[in-house]
């Protein structure tokens, strides 16, 4: 996967986010727009997995603790999805953390509770 290609699908998720976003809008459930965004990645012949299981691995050994990707998209970009009043540190440093556990080059964190989405839209990325 080269960048012209992240770039491309960077460009359909963030499509993905504005058509939910406008259909729903603001002041639901996380799990609202999860729900709705599976459904439109569908819709548009993009593979996508929610609530992927990611095991903590350190130092070769698999440990009994689990984090949940909100969304996989391609098996490439994370997605955490949030329905917050504000995006706090605390949220930025879940997805860095979950792209350097996953080994994935980049992820999306994606305030819904906003009255425009594409204030609600960040990018993170991992050695890319």
């Amino acid at each position: 996967m080269n960048r012209e290609w992240y770039n491309k699908l960077s460009k359909e998720i963030l499509d993905a986010c504005f058509a939910v976003h406008k259909e729903m809008g603001p002041g639901l459930l996380e799990s609202v727009y999860e729900l709705c965004l599976m459904h439109e990645f569908n819709l548009r012949k993009i593979s996508a997995r929610n609530q992927v299981e990611l095991s903590l691995v350190y130092k070769g050994k698999e440990l009994p603790k689990e984090f949940t990707i909100d969304v996989l998209v391609e098996n490439q970009i994370i997605m955490e999805l949030k329905a917050v009043e504000a995006i706090l540190p605390v949220h930025e440093a879940q997805i860095i953390s979950y792209l350097k556990l996953a080994d994935k080059r980049l992820g999306f964190l994606v305030n819904f509770n906003v009255p425009l989405i594409k204030n609600g839209f960040r990018r993170f990325v991992n050695n890319f």
